[in-house]
């Protein structure tokens, strides 16, 4: 299948939308997109930094017989990696310590390897599957550092291509729709196991 679609119809990458190219106007490359599908998430807020039904990360690490459901990539020792619910780009994912831990001071040195190395290999997996051409990797800490669930640390990778926009905005010209998280799984899933990854710790 060629990368493109004939002029007209958006670019695509393994059947997912990609970022408009970096020929595009900077008028229109830097124009706003709707994405009011995010509003579940800001709703779902936890206000709280408690463990319980407010935090989806401790649900998904201790419901083990739903991890498609859940879009969860793969399990290790101390963390899961997983695709966000809410993705900035096609193919945004996360890795969170099963652990409900706020701050990176508070991991073990065995945690904060495995996380390191999981980020590693999605980032890998990223670039195979959907040809990602730069990322955008880190935390937020704290409520007023835009952490949405400040109480389970997590990192969020977030593929990138030349032509979008920053990292926080929503990408110019493209859509991320959320019944396409279905798909993006079943592709991450099969590139995996092409690429022999995760890596295990020995």
């Amino acid at each position: 299948m060629s990368d493109t679609q004939p002029n007209g119809d958006r670019n695509k990458i393994n059947g997912v939308a990609r970022p408009a190219s970096d020929t595009q106007p900077n008028g229109d490359r830097n124009s706003n997109i709707w994405a009011p599908w995010r509003m579940e998430y800001i709703d779902s807020l936890d206000t709280s930094s408690g463990i319980g039904d407010g935090c989806f990360l401790c649900s998904h690490a201790e419901d083990t017989e739903a991890d498609a459901v859940n879009h969860i990539l793969w399990r290790g020792k101390r963390c899961m990696a997983m695709l966000n619910r809410f993705p900035y780009t096609a193919g945004h994912s996360m890795v969170a310590p099963y652990e409900h831990i706020a701050s990176p001071s508070d991991l073990d040195d065995e945690t904060t390897l495995e996380m390191m190395r999981m980020t590693a290999d999605l980032q890998k997996l990223l670039v195979k599957a959907v040809r990602a051409e730069g990322f955008n990797i880190g935390m937020n800490l704290g409520r007023c550092a835009g952490a949405g669930l400040p109480g389970h640390l997590h990192i969020h990778i977030v593929p990138r291509w030349a032509g979008d926009t920053n990292f926080m905005p929503v990408l110019g010209k493209v859509r991320v729709i959320p019944q396409m998280l279905d798909e993006m799984y079943e592709l991450l899933g099969k590139t995996a196991a092409e690429l022999d990854l995760p890596r295990q710790l020995s």
